[in-house]
């Protein structure tokens, strides 16, 4: 795996020259949406099968699992070309039956989804994740369910053999997080056994693996009853074979200030839940001043409280897929960055002549261009960046990193992900 930063003048045809590799590789396995326009210091990957199989009369993709010792979902992870309708392979193409790799370790992944995200979409992540979580199922102060038309997403994660988790969330319909009816239905154990139930109904009837609890902005007053939720969903779904996870918000201190904070407390929840996902993106957010979503060094500091008070082999790293493009000067209660995709920003970047530099420090691509005489900022992920934080997986022993969202595309992630993880299977 080679980072080749595009110069000025280059085009992937004398890159793929360089490199001793093809025009068609480049964009496969990097997905680049502007191939006829680079953009100066745009990141693209070079990558070399280690392992090529000619198709013969009656291979198929399981006949090759077979015959090489690898899974299905490797093969797809091996061959984005790959159609995951109707796999069909002809006699004299070639199937990458490996890459050659930089494997750091053997760790879990997953994501989330909105529900109106594509299938494909979806699909195309699928071979590259352990589970999947579509967004969101709330509730009311009776501890009824709000619904979700979700049943494409489980049946999606399914046909690839992962685990599909009900996500379960404060989130009120307007949008916005609230403790409306997590401040009525906490304290109240008839309630929260309820609400319980209704969980339990619903998993068993959409088909469901496991739950994942998203309680934000609960305030102090509702995280010790949080925490008994969780403990107790736990409890009762154990019996059912479900794991439950719990997402914290990035917390760098037990007494850290603020309702987003308060609400979670670190051991407690750790205990009461089979695993945990720390939160740890948005420093760089839409009413915030510019800067990385996921900066390094702000991801490592909640890393090391976490693990003081959480078993490391409990916890998943939180992972961005998506950027902010900021316009200057950032004013303070006025400025809203917009939010885009890495695509988004390549693009963006190609079509405004800008030069993509990268921050070592935050570990993060980022650029500057001026449009109608306004100025912008424009903060993004690439496989530098993610790269970078799947090497803390190991690093801090987790148990894998969960990604807010897959709603967006990013070949450049799913190519990481597939170079550096030895994905269980």
């Amino acid at each position: 795996m080679i980072f080749h930063e595009v110069a000025g003048g280059e085009t992937l045809s004398s890159i793929a020259r360089d490199y001793n590799t093809t025009v068609s590789s480049l964009i496969l396995y990097n997905g680049i949406p502007n191939p006829e326009d680079l953009a100066v210091g745009q990141c693209i990957v070079i990558v070399y099968p280690e392992t090529v199989h000619t198709v013969s009369y009656g291979d198929t993709l399981y006949t090759l699992a077979e015959r090489y010792g690898v899974s299905i979902n490797a093969l797809y992870r091996n061959n984005p070309q790959l159609s995951r309708i109707s796999p069909v392979l002809y006699p004299g193409e070639k199937i990458v039956i490996r890459l050659e790799n930089d494997i750091i370790g053997s760790f879990e992944t997953g994501g989330y989804t909105y529900t109106d995200t594509s299938v494909p979409l979806i699909d195309s992540s699928m071979p590259f994740m352990n589970y999947l979580m579509p967004f969101t199922y709330g509730f009311d102060q009776t501890g009824a369910l709000t619904g979700l038309d979700d049943e494409r997403f489980i049946s999606t994660a399914k046909k690839y053999g992962r685990k599909a988790f009900m996500h379960l969330s404060t989130l009120m319909p307007d949008g916005t997080f609230s403790d409306a009816a997590a401040s009525v239905v906490l304290p109240d154990p008839m309630l929260r056994e309820k609400l319980i139930d209704n969980t339990l109904s619903e998993m068993i009837r959409k088909g469901y693996d496991g739950l994942d609890i998203d309680f934000e902005f609960i305030g102090a007053k509702n995280a010790e009853n949080y925490v008994l939720f969780i403990r107790e969903a736990r409890e009762k779904l154990s019996s059912y074979g479900y794991e439950v996870f719990a997402a914290l918000a990035p917390k760098t201190s037990d007494d850290q200030k603020g309702i987003l904070y308060e609400g979670h407390l670190y051991r407690e929840i750790g205990e009461a839940a089979d695993a945990v996902l720390l939160m740890t993106y948005e420093w760089g957010y839409t009413a915030g001043p510019p800067m990385p979503v996921s900066p390094i060094q702000s991801v490592r500091r909640v890393l090391d409280y976490a693990v003081t008070r959480i078993p490391p082999e409990k916890i998943f790293m939180g992972m961005s897929n998506y950027g902010y493009d900021w316009s200057l000067p950032y004013v303070k209660g006025e400025t809203r960055a917009t939010s885009l995709s890495t695509d988004d920003a390549l693009l963006l970047a190609a079509k405004n002549r800008a030069e993509i530099m990268y921050d070592t420090y935050s570990a993060a691509p980022y650029f500057n261009y001026t449009l109608d005489g306004t100025v912008h900022e424009v903060w993004f992920e690439d496989a530098r960046s993610i790269g970078a934080r799947l090497a803390l997986i190991p690093e801090y022993g987790f148990r894998g990193c969960l990604y807010w969202n897959l709603s967006r595309r990013n070949v450049q992630n799913l190519l990481m992900i597939n170079l550096l993880d030895d994905i269980p299977e």
